[in-house]
């Protein structure tokens, strides 16, 4: 048997193993791409009504939300336009049927996708395309402000393709200046660009560019990758300095180079379209990188050896695996039903993987092609997940939710909290995770206790309980970067009624040392302890040979149960202990940092 075959067949075993067996992971990036350009996902033609066009976003975010999508990439700018109103950019062809124009009545569809997303537990990524004026040269009129009617000097054309020159300053400087102007102005959540850098197939057409600033470059190669990562660091800076929450990610080819890893060939991003994302992971100055892996398991470009590869190169930042649930299609590649399911079992046995975005939202996730949205409602989606921290931008906690109640109907039951004050960073809870276990202590890291992520105060459980068992429920505060606070105070409900505050915490009333969750963890983790009464308690971390590294806690804390988060950025790969000391109570549990 030859070896790539045995791995296959070892591989397919060991995920057959998976199926019924992995549950999913409280924390995911669960994404799907909502492509305006072509009128792909939205709105499905152009100069619709406005109305209209809202009620098939509604349609679509509504669709995302019941599979357990928690973040849309939607597309603002296709060909150096703009999908809401700009002072820089014209209105979109794709929205109004001309270039330039506005919708025949007031609509601002970033604002209201934002509003939208935002109210149903999601993330919105703003998603540029950073070069490209014109897919096909002459398909339609272009407005008189658009940047390559203004400055014809500044596009590259290649038959029919026209796009901005990356090597000229004024076409970095004006592209920057687009996505700090969303940043500025609307509450995104991040800033995505696609893989349209250079055209592939360029040769001369920018040897005059690169004789007249070659910046010290004497390939001509590396000076044009340097001119991509000399705009994707200036957009970093920027959206740093406008709002350090906003995260910056970037989706290339799922190819970095031909034959890396060994075995792998087809088009790169290196050599044929002249970007280099490996510079931007150990530049660090992008926070996610969701590289285009649309391809099976097996063959030239097989998923088994890229996925690995991406995440040994992701240097602390987050790898969202881009995944191409339109090539389930028999028009599209006619992929099998479990391709997909296997590829996102696979991220997660890896562990390096923190999520995945679906191209594309209307065609490939909400048309069910072979039940795949199915797989992901009722398995590998199926308990809410909170998005990965990033510990690099902010790790403050909100406060916790206060004053839970519950009111019991005939057959259900009525959660309702009091949002917490503003925390130490200034920032309140946006959100909130709704937990529900039939045991004490609840279990806070099993994304099966999750009910729910939500904006609103007051969440609706149905069915009751059955008799004899208890229903206990606790929420946490999450803020926009889902650091989640401490619970709030717990309470259960029983077929025949509620059951108090204070009896439920007598029940509870021990101290605990939870195990760290993600562990393994690079660079963050959370650790959780549990107080039964007012303590001052610290926690220490310590190496393998019992040097401390870190003092996490140190101070009075409350009753209750309570979280911490370790960076270990800048610490090597081992194992690491970490140490409890609350009043007589002292304990310890070990935790595994992989770079």
């Amino acid at each position: 048997m030859k070896p790539c075959i045995r791995v296959l067949l070892v591989a397919g075993i060991f995920l057959s193993q998976q199926v019924f067996s992995q549950v999913p992971p409280k924390r995911e990036f669960r994404a799907a791409w909502i492509a305006t350009v072509l009128n792909l996902d939205w709105p499905s033609t152009q100069g619709g009504d406005p109305q209209a066009q809202r009620n098939q976003l509604i349609t679509i975010l509504d669709g995302l939300k019941a599979v357990g999508i928690n973040a849309v990439v939607f597309q603002v700018r296709s060909e150096c336009d703009a999908m809401y109103p700009s002072d820089i950019e014209p209105w979109s062809y794709w929205l109004t049927g001309k270039q330039g124009s506005a919708p025949i009545l007031p609509f601002d569809p970033l604002q209201f996708a934002l509003q939208e997303a935002h109210a149903r537990g999601m993330e919105l990524h703003a998603w540029f395309n950073p070069y490209r004026v014109e897919r096909s040269a002459g398909n339609y009129p272009l407005a008189p402000n658009n940047v390559g009617v203004v400055h014809p000097d500044w596009v590259i054309q290649m038959g029919t393709y026209r796009f901005l020159n990356p090597g000229l300053r004024s076409v970095r400087d004006h592209t920057a200046r687009v996505i700090s102007d969303v940043v500025r102005r609307y509450d995104v959540d991040g800033a995505h660009m696609d893989d349209y850098f250079y055209e592939a197939g360029i040769s001369t057409q920018d040897t005059a560019t690169f004789s007249a600033d070659p910046r010290g470059f004497t390939n001509i190669g590396d000076w044009r990758r340097d001119n991509v990562n000399l705009l994707i660091k200036q957009v970093y800076d920027s959206i740093l300095t406008i709002r350090q929450r906003v995260k910056w990610g970037i989706s290339p080819r799922g190819i970095w180079r031909n034959g890396v890893p060994a075995g792998i060939i087809g088009s790169d991003n290196y050599s044929v379209i002249y970007c280099d994302a490996t510079a931007w992971l150990n530049g660090q100055y992008i926070d996610y990188i969701a590289p285009q892996l649309y391809w099976p398991f097996g063959g030239n470009q097989d998923y088994a050896k890229l996925m690995p590869w991406w995440s040994s190169v992701k240097n602390g930042r987050h790898l969202y695996v881009g995944h191409a649930p339109y090539r389930i299609a028999t028009s599209q590649g006619d992929w099998g039903p479990s391709e997909l399911p296997n590829q996102i079992r696979l991220n997660r046995i890896n562990s390096q993987a923190q999520g995945s975005i679906q191209f594309r939202a209307r065609f490939g996730v909400l048309d069910n092609l072979k039940g795949f949205s199915d797989s992901l409602k009722t398995d590998l989606y199926r308990y809410p997940a909170l998005r990965p921290l990033m510990a690099w931008k902010e790790t403050t906690p909100p406060n916790a939710p206060t004053g839970l109640t519950i009111a019991k109907l005939s057959s259900s039951a009525v959660i309702s909290w009091t949002a917490p004050m503003v925390a130490s960073d200034g920032e309140l809870a946006s959100q909130y995770a709704v937990y529900r276990s039939s045991t004490l202590p609840i279990n806070f890291n099993d994304p099966r206790n999750i009910l729910a992520v939500q904006s609103n105060t007051s969440y609706v459980d149905q069915p009751l309980p059955s008799q004899g068992i208890t229903y206990y429920y606790a929420v946490t505060g999450l803020d926009r970067l889902h650091n989640e606070s401490p619970s709030s105070n717990i309470m259960g409900v029983t077929s025949n009624g509620v059951v108090g505050v204070e009896a439920e915490r007598s029940v509870i009333a021990s101290y605990r040392l939870h195990q760290n969750f993600p562990n393994p963890f690079n660079p963050a983790t959370v650790i959780r302890f549990q107080l039964p009464e007012e303590q001052r308690v610290t926690i220490r971390v310590y190496d393998i040979l019992g040097r401390e590294v870190r003092m996490l806690v140190d101070g009075m804390r409350g009753a209750g149960e309570h979280q911490v988060l370790f960076d270990a950025t800048g610490l090597p790969t081992g194992v690491y202990i970490y140490r409890l000391v609350a009043g007589e109570f002292v304990g310890s549990r070990k935790m595994q940092l992989v770079r």
